[in-house]
C-alpha cells in the first residue's frame, strides 16, 4: 500500500506567516526494488535514446524529424511557454506595482467670445502611483509557488508526449519494415504453392489424382494470397503514421522508399533498470507530483483569504500646478463573514486530496504497465522460439511428403496437408517476429524511455 504524504507545513499564527511547501512524496516499497527477473531483460539503467540500441540509421533519422516538426509537441511546446509566462506574472504580482498617468486640461469660459481678452488657461498634470502589496500571509508567494510548479508538470506534460512520439515513431518504423517482410514472404509462399497447383493439375489431367486434391491445393493457395493484403494495408498505415508523425500530409507517404526487410530487433536483453529510477524518469509521475505540489500551494493562497490584506499605497506628481504626494496605506478583510474565504480553503484542500489520489494512480499505473509489457515481451519471445522451430519442421515435413508421394509411398494428400502446416507455420512465425519487436516498443514506452532528447534544441 503506497504511504501517504505527510501534511503540509502549518501556518504561523504570527503577523509574517510562512508559505505551505508541499511534502516529499515517499514512493511504495515495491517500487525501490528491481522488475521481474526475465531473461529479456537487464536490470542496466534505460537509454535516453534508447532507439540507437537497434543500431538503424534510417530510424534515427525519423526520429529526429518526428521530434523537430510533430504537431502535437508544437501545442505542447505552446502551452509550456503560456504557463512560463503566468509563472513570471505571479512573481511579478510580489513586487511593487508602478504607474505613471498625465493629463491636459484646456480650461475656455464659457460665453466668453475670444476678443475679449479672456484667454483659455491650459493645465498639465503628471502624476506616479505606486502600489505594494505585503503579502503578510503568504498569498502571494504560495501563488507563485503553485504557477512555478504547474510549469513543471507543464514540462512534464511536454516530455511525456516527447516519449509518445518517438515510441509512435519507432512503432510505425516496425509495422513498416515487418509488414515488407511478411508481404515478399506470403508471396513467396503464394507462388510456391501456385506451382503446387498447377502441377496436381497436369496429374489430374494425367488421371494421377483426383479432383478432391486439386481443390485443396487450391484452397491452400488462396488463403495464402488472401494473408498478403492485410500485410499490404498494415504497411501503408505505418507510412501514413510516419508521415503524419512528422507533421506531414499522410499522402507525402506514397513518395517514401525504405530498404528495411525486417523489423528491428534487440540484439540483447531488454535494459529496464529498478523501480525507483522508473519513478524518477516517468514523465507522468512527475506531472502527478507536481499537481501535488500545486494544489498544496494553493492551499496557501486561500487560507491567506481568512487574514487582512495590507497595501501600501503612494503618489507623487504635478498636479494643478502644484507638487502634490500621499502615502496610503490600505487595509481590507473580510470579516466577520469568512464563510466564502473558508468554502475556498476547503476546496483547496480537496483539490490537494485529489492530486494526492492521481499520484498514487500514476504511480500503481507506471509499475503495472511495466510488469505487463515485461511479461507480453517475454511471452511473445518464447512464442516467437516455439514458432520457429515449428516452422523449421514444417518444412522438413513437407520435403519428406513431396518425396514419398513422388515414390508412390504415401496418398497426394499427406503433400496436401504438409504444404497447409508449412505455409501456417511459416506466416505465423513473420507475425510473431513483428509482435515481439512490438512488445519491444511498448516495453520502452512504460519505461518512460526518451523524454530527454531534444531538451537542449528546446
Amino acid at each position: 500500500m503506497i504511504r501517504r504524504l505527510a501534511p503540509a507545513a502549518a501556518l504561523l499564527a504570527s503577523a509574517c506567516m510562512s508559505v505551505p511547501k508541499p511534502p516529499p512524496t515517499v514512493a511504495p516499497d515495491s517500487a525501490t526494488g528491481a522488475f521481474a527477473s526475465l531473461p529479456v531483460a537487464s536490470i542496466a539503467p534505460v537509454p535516453d535514446d534508447w532507439w540507437r540500441l537497434y543500431d538503424d540509421p534510417v530510424l534515427d533519422g525519423l526520429v529526429r524529424s518526428a521530434l523537430t516538426a510533430n504537431a502535437d509537441l508544437r501545442v505542447a511546446y505552446a502551452n509550456l511557454d503560456g504557463a512560463r509566462a503566468a509563472l513570471r506574472q505571479a512573481r511579478a504580482a510580489r513586487l511593487p506595482q508602478t504607474t505613471i498617468e498625465s493629463a491636459l486640461g484646456v480650461d475656455n469660459p464659457a460665453g466668453q467670445p475670444s476678443a475679449s481678452g479672456n484667454v483659455p488657461t491650459t493645465d498639465y498634470d503628471i502624476a506616479a502611483t505606486a502600489s505594494w502589496d505585503l503579502d503578510l500571509f503568504g498569498r502571494l508567494r504560495s501563488a507563485a509557488t503553485a504557477a512555478g510548479a504547474d510549469t513543471e508538470a507543464q514540462a512534464a506534460v511536454v516530455d511525456g508526449l516527447r516519449v509518445a512520439v518517438v515510441a509512435d515513431t519507432v512503432l510505425a518504423y516496425v509495422d513498416l519494415c515487418g509488414s515488407t517482410r511478411a508481404i515478399a514472404t506470403a508471396r513467396e509462399v503464394a507462388a510456391a504453392q501456385d506451382r503446387s497447383v498447377a502441377l496436381v493439375r497436369e496429374q489430374l489431367r494425367a488421371g494421377e489424382v483426383s479432383p478432391l486434391e486439386v481443390s485443396q491445393v487450391a484452397t491452400i493457395a488462396a488463403a495464402t494470397r488472401a494473408a498478403i493484403a492485410p500485410f499490404e494495408a498494415q504497411r501503408a498505415n505505418a507510412l501514413y503514421r510516419l508521415a503524419t508523425l512528422q507533421g506531414r500530409p499522410p499522402a507525402e507517404a506514397r513518395a517514401y522508399r525504405f530498404a528495411c526487410t525486417a523489423a528491428p530487433r534487440l540484439r540483447g536483453a531488454a535494459p529496464v533498470g529498478d523501480g525507483t529510477a522508473l519513478l524518477l524518469r516517468r514523465p507522468d509521475v512527475r506531472e502527478a507530483e507536481r499537481r501535488l505540489a500545486a494544489a498544496a500551494a494553493r492551499i496557501g493562497v486561500a487560507r491567506a483569504d481568512l487574514y487582512p490584506r495590507v497595501n501600501l499605497g503612494g503618489a507623487v506628481g504635478l498636479l494643478s500646478g502644484g507638487i502634490s504626494a500621499a502615502v496610503t496605506p490600505l487595509v481590507s478583510w473580510a470579516f466577520p463573514n469568512q464563510a466564502p474565504a473558508r468554502a475556498r480553503l476547503e476546496q483547496a484542500r480537496a483539490t490537494e486530496r485529489a492530486a494526492l489520489a492521481g499520484w498514487d494512480v500514476a504511480v500503481l499505473r507506471s509499475l503495472r504497465e511495466v510488469e505487463t509489457a515485461l511479461a507480453a515481451y517475454d511471452a511473445e519471445t518464447r512464442r516467437n522460439r516455439d514458432l520457429a522451430t515449428a516452422s523449421r519442421e514444417a518444412q522438413a515435413y513437407a520435403r519428406r511428403a513431396a518425396a514419398r508421394v513422388r515414390l508412390g509411398d504415401a496418398p497426394g494428400l499427406l503433400q496436401v496437408d504438409a504444404q497447409r502446416a508449412a505455409a501456417s507455420a511459416t506466416l505465423q512465425q513473420v507475425q510473431s517476429d513483428i509482435a515481439v519487436s512490438q512488445n519491444e516498443v511498448a516495453l520502452f514506452r512504460a519505461l518512460g524511455g526518451g523524454w530527454r532528447v531534444d531538451a537542449a534544441a528546446r
